[in-house]
């Protein structure tokens, strides 16, 4: 007995040292003499599960629970199905155990297993729970801070990402999603300044660090220090809906310097060169050529450094700050355009790298086709464009998105169009740059930018906003849509 225990003893320790392959060996090698060893079994799985075999460990944990059915192996069960995404079999598990040990640890863990089955009034109480046992859990705060958002009340969100933060100050996506929220009640004193912790803007400063190492080591980040007689650089970062929207700034910046120098997104590139504002626009492989600037900047601190707040956010121009190409107007016009009937352009998907919910189903848009005395577009490029076939099998759209090199082909072709109908993408703010007519489609919980009152756009005159009544329903959206064009055209609803 003394040498099985010596050898536990050398398991436990092989194990908490990151050996963990000699651990397995030797924990296997005490249940040849000891099958019924519940602690070691128990351990065995734990080993599994944190190298991710999953089956392993759970008929591990299982043979040790059907041996002594100890809380802390069920505990390790009930981690093993929420890591697994077995959101049910962990409630089950989560709401016995907690019934037995209120620990934080249990109360969060069983919210988090509710959050996987969107039951959101049962998590926020779990999460609430956790709080009542541990003050300082700042991951229940962050996760409270998220169902407020879920439940469009970004004022909740703001009070528990603070909460948060205050326990954990270092938390920079506690940082980060404040902004956000903060942005979207229109709090942009405080939202812009937290904006400045995103990950995005860091990797925009090291991406050009790379390109030009000697300048930027040299030259500072731009703190709003008078810019006369100064060259500015600045560069993307995000999204093309991102710079988009903050292109409206570049009249004020080349207002107040000698010269900007601006390097957006190559797809971005001849559209910005065409509406220069007088800035020197870089295409992103011009990275051999010789710049000199004095301070530079990523684009979307422009607004914070500028000292923008609420209404100065929304600088508006009475015709649009981006106009297309007047070649590519008459291009397109000529090829695409030349019939009587109500043009509108549509498009149904832009970057799902981080948001899915923003997707609509392009069969959603078939009851539009069928409304008298209308040609329908398609704008959709990349991601998304082979659904195109479904629609050209029953209806006459025509796909003009597999003839976009770049955005500025897109505003010649917009030019043309009486009105867009898309989802929350770039489509959107290229349309509302160009003051042209635009519906955008946003889902239930929506992007930060749209604020809370959806009955006008803040930052584009153009753009009306209609938003789904419940998670992933879009037929009410696409009633209300349908509706509001056969006004449009002058139909009896």
């Amino acid at each position: 007995m003394v040498e099985k225990s010596a050898k536990f003893k050398e398991a436990f320790d092989l194990h908490n040292s990151g050996k963990l392959t000699e651990a397995r060996d030797l924990y296997m090698d005490i249940l040849k003499d000891e099958p019924e060893n519940a602690e070691v079994w128990d351990l065995l799985g734990v080993l599994y599960y944190q190298v991710k075999d999953y089956l392993e460990s759970e008929l591990c944990i299982k043979k040790a629970i059907s041996i002594s059915p100890r809380l802390y192996y069920i505990e390790n069960l009930a981690r093993l199905y929420l890591e697994k995404g077995e959101f049910k079999l962990a409630i089950a598990l989560y709401e016995d155990l907690t019934k037995h040990s209120e620990s934080y640890e249990n109360w969060f863990n069983l919210a988090m297993a509710y959050k996987g089955v969107k039951d959101w009034a049962k998590a926020k109480d779990a999460y609430c729970k956790s709080l009542e046992v541990n003050p300082n859990g700042y991951e229940s705060y962050f996760n409270l801070a998220y169902l407020a958002l879920n439940e469009n009340d970004p004022w909740k969100a703001v009070e528990c990402y603070k909460k948060a933060l205050e326990i954990n100050p270092q938390d920079w996506e506690s940082m980060y999603f404040l902004s956000l929220a903060q942005m979207q009640i229109k709090d942009y004193k405080e939202g812009l300044k937290n904006f400045e912790s995103r990950l995005c803007r860091q990797s925009a400063i090291l991406s050009q660090e790379k390109t030009y190492p000697n300048l930027m080591k040299q030259k500072p980040i731009w703190n709003g220090e008078s810019l006369e007689g100064k060259v500015l650089f600045t560069y993307y970062e995000a999204g093309y809906g991102d710079i988009l929207m903050f292109y409206r700034y570049m009249p004020i910046l080349t207002s107040m310097c000698k010269k900007v120098i601006f390097k957006p997104q190559k797809e971005l590139a001849p559209l910005f060169r065409e509406n220069s504002y007088g800035a020197e626009i870089l295409e992103i492989f011009d990275f051999e050529k010789e710049i000199y600037f004095d301070y530079h900047i990523p684009f979307l601190s422009i607004p914070h450094v500028m000292g923008f707040d609420n209404e100065k956010m929304f600088i508006h121009h009475n015709d649009g700050y981006l106009k297309a190409n007047p070649a590519k107007v008459n291009y397109y016009k000529e090829r695409y355009f030349n019939n009587d009937k109500f043009k509108v352009g549509i498009k149904w998907q832009g970057n799902t790298y981080y948001d899915t919910e923003r997707v609509l189903n392009v069969e959603d848009f078939f009851r539009l086709f069928e409304i008298p005395n209308t040609q329908f577009y398609s704008c959709q490029t990349l991601d998304g464009a082979e659904e195109f076939s479904k629609i050209k099998e029953k209806y006459d759209v025509i796909d003009l998105g597999s003839t976009f090199a770049n955005f500025s082909d897109t505003a010649g072709a917009l030019e043309n169009m009486d009105l867009i109908i898309s989802n929350d993408t770039s489509l959107v703010h290229l349309a509302g740059a160009m003051k042209k007519p635009c519906w955008v489609l946003l889902p239930h919980v929506y992007n930060w930018r749209w604020h809370t009152d959806l009955s006008h756009c803040d930052w584009y005159d153009s753009v009306k906003i209609y938003r789904q009544k419940s998670f992933g329903e879009w037929n009410d959206v696409f009633d209300d849509v349908e509706n509001d064009l056969k006004k449009l055209l002058g139909y009896s609803i």
